[in-house]
């Protein structure tokens, strides 16, 4: 049968990092390419504690079906953390619990794309969203990211030219360039987006994983209405639980409530009561604290391995936080053919051709700092930089 499956699924590809880590299994690569978390950060005694309280008090009632919305009090605790701390007036009725940010994405899709629907994403993007969001069917419109953000003048131009349904954005350390926008490019996507229907996705997985440089607003500061905020508990406190949310008004939210209904009736019931009693017993912000010294020092150290054993030609990305930079191959190379220059050399990266929907066989590539120890780092970066020499 020819049409066996739908339509839509021969447009969605492979994972590429998925595809990639495939290739690290051996032991003698260095990798740089996936997205994950140090394990070293994973609080796992305050995880035993908190998974013995919750069967030893409540087990008949967290083993249990529960609402769609998700654990009541673990919302108020998301709620006041976007209060305390962005300054947002958010209330527990305004976030969804969900299966990792990427559900968030998913569920963004289903609401608010029909086929051929109009989506700005940044340029590079994160491919997660890509990925997602291909399954509607959308049309893709890359704007240019620079140090600051988004490239201002292609955001108006796009808007001007296209009846653009979504904006997908990460402003915060971004997935893959480790960019941040500039409270001035925040102020002026809200303003510009304030004049416009378009609803605006702020995806903020890193945000609170700054170490050095200040502290930004979320564009919803800026902006009241038609945006959508995602977060995750996967990079502070561990990523197996899949527990992520989404922050949203509340039209938006009774549409999101009745697709995740669809979906998979509520999120993980069990994890969800797991962390929330973590997050009880202890403070997130001294872990998160202790998350942003270590991937400083590992960030510094890839930095300084870089600016030691790269060719001066070849430009990379300083991030403030986050997990990742963005190396610039001189033009006309190809991260693609690097990265196959690369493995037999036993050091892995991801190739920027993921991140984009309208390039092939780019001249760029992701480079993940925080899986590493500063010595492995160290040798990985020499290993990569003998690679480029042969490119």
């Amino acid at each position: 049968m020819s049409n066996k499956f739908s339509t839509r699924m021969s447009r969605i590809k492979k994972s590429f990092i998925r595809e990639i880590l495939k290739v690290t299994i051996d032991p003698e690569i260095i990798s740089f390419a996936g997205g994950l978390p140090n394990p070293d950060s994973f609080p796992i005694e305050g995880i035993k504690k908190a998974c013995a309280e919750v069967l030893e008090t409540d087990a008949k009632n967290a083993l249990q079906y529960s609402t769609t919305e998700g654990y009541l009090p673990l919302r108020e605790y998301i709620a006041e953390r976007y209060v305390n701390i962005k300054g947002l007036k958010a209330t527990a009725d305004e976030i969804l619990i969900t299966n990792g940010s990427q559900q968030g994405l998913d569920l963004t899709g289903k609401i608010f794309l029909n086929r051929n629907d109009y989506v700005i994403i940044e340029k590079p993007g994160y491919l997660g969203a890509i990925q997602a969001l291909s399954i509607y069917e959308p049309r893709f419109r890359p704007v240019e990211l620079y140090e600051d953000g988004i490239d201002i003048p292609m955001l108006k131009k796009t808007l001007r030219k296209y009846p653009v349904k979504l904006y997908y954005s990460v402003p915060n350390f971004q997935n893959p360039s480790g960019i941040s926008y500039s409270e001035e490019k925040r102020k002026e996507v809200a303003a510009i987006l304030n004049d416009n229907p378009v609803v605006f996705v702020e995806d903020d997985p890193y945000g609170e994983l700054r170490f050095t440089g200040a502290d930004k607003s979320s564009v919803k500061k800026y902006k009241e209405n038609n945006i959508i905020l995602l977060g995750t508990f996967s990079k502070i406190v561990a990523p197996a639980f899949r527990l992520g949310w989404i922050y949203a008004e509340k039209d938006i939210m009774e549409k999101l409530i009745v697709a995740k209904q669809a979906a998979d009736l509520h999120t993980n019931y069990f994890s969800q009561r797991v962390v929330f009693q973590h997050l009880k017993d202890n403070p997130l912000d001294e872990h998160i604290l202790n998350i942003c010294k270590l991937y400083k020092i590992q960030c510094d150290a890839m930095i300084t391995a870089m600016q030691k054993h790269f060719p001066e030609n070849i430009h990379y990305t300083i991030p403030e936080g986050g997990m990742f930079l963005w190396v610039t191959l001189p033009k006309g190379k190809s991260a693609l053919e690097l990265f196959e220059i690369a493995i037999k050399e036993k050091v892995a990266f991801v190739p920027g051709d993921p991140f984009y929907v309208d390039e092939e066989n780019v001249n760029t590539l992701r480079l993940n700092y925080s899986c590493e120890n500063e010595t492995t780092i160290e040798e990985g970066i020499r290993r990569l930089a003998k690679a480029i020499s042969s490119l």
